[in-house]
């Protein structure tokens, strides 16, 4: 044998391994989450610089707050471990969201992504419950995956491509249950998004409006989510959403 022999990380860290790196996103979660006997989940999007001391405090309170008061609801339902409350696991409304479930004694995920300027995962994440992803579309897979609900805050360009992708998901009617969407907040979704227009010029229908409700306080957030949310467990966990084909019939996402 010719040669010495190479470090298996530098394959793994190779082009040729990309495929397997994508796998890994994808089994290691699913592994994890049938380990800790996760159900479903209630997903908070929103900026990483909306901090608890800065001028837009207020959206962070009201992320804890919420999440705290959901969390504390979801304990009175039966089934096992119901609407986790999850997040990309940075700072900001992401590190809100995780403090106020943990506030409430509830488990908390935290769906990181590894970027050139370093984020790291929040304290208030469950330890088992910390991921760190390197792909964003298998880390927007698992918030699609197991999402009961989502609650947006505000937020930039990551929050609203995340917005985006689970708007297209419903508008197309892609997965075979409804996810019901809470933008919070709704003096800044009108302003920076004008759903009106979109209307207007023909690019979506008047219908597509009510795809997504507005809150503007932690309570009236919860009772949309009280109301859409199915308090019934399905029977497998992870209750995964299932993709709807062609034919309309439903299939693994």
């Amino acid at each position: 044998m010719t040669g010495a022999a190479r470090d298996p990380d530098d394959f793994l860290d190779s082009d040729d391994a990309r495929p397997l790196r994508i796998l890994t996103e994808y089994l290691q979660p699913l592994h994890r989450f049938r380990q800790e006997r996760v159900h479903d989940t209630v997903v908070f999007f929103g900026s990483a610089r909306i901090a608890p001391d800065g001028p837009m405090r207020r959206y962070y309170e009201d992320a804890r707050a919420l999440a705290r008061m959901l969390t504390e609801w979801s304990k009175t339902l039966p089934g096992h471990r119901r609407f986790v409350v999850c997040s990309g696991g940075g700072s900001g409304i992401m590190e809100a969201a995780n403090r106020g479930a943990a506030d409430a004694g509830g488990r908390t995920i935290g769906l990181n992504i590894g970027l050139p300027h370093v984020q790291r995962p929040n304290p208030y994440i469950t330890p088992a419950l910390s991921f760190e992803f390197r792909y964003f579309f298998m880390r927007k897979l698992w918030f699609s995956h197991l999402a009961r609900a989502l609650v947006v805050f505000p937020g930039g360009f990551g929050t609203l491509d995340e917005l985006w992708e689970m708007l297209t998901l419903t508008q197309t009617r892609k997965l075979a249950r409804d996810i019901p969407i809470v933008l919070y907040g709704p003096s800044y979704w009108n302003e920076v998004i004008n759903f009106d227009a979109m209307v207007r010029h023909g690019v979506i229908d008047r219908e597509d409006l009510a795809l997504f409700s507005f809150a503007d306080d932690p309570t009236a957030a919860l009772r949309l989510l009280q109301a859409k949310l199915p308090t019934s467990p399905e029977a497998k966990t992870p209750a995964f959403a299932r993709s709807r084909t062609a034919a309309g019939n439903g299939g693994a996402l």
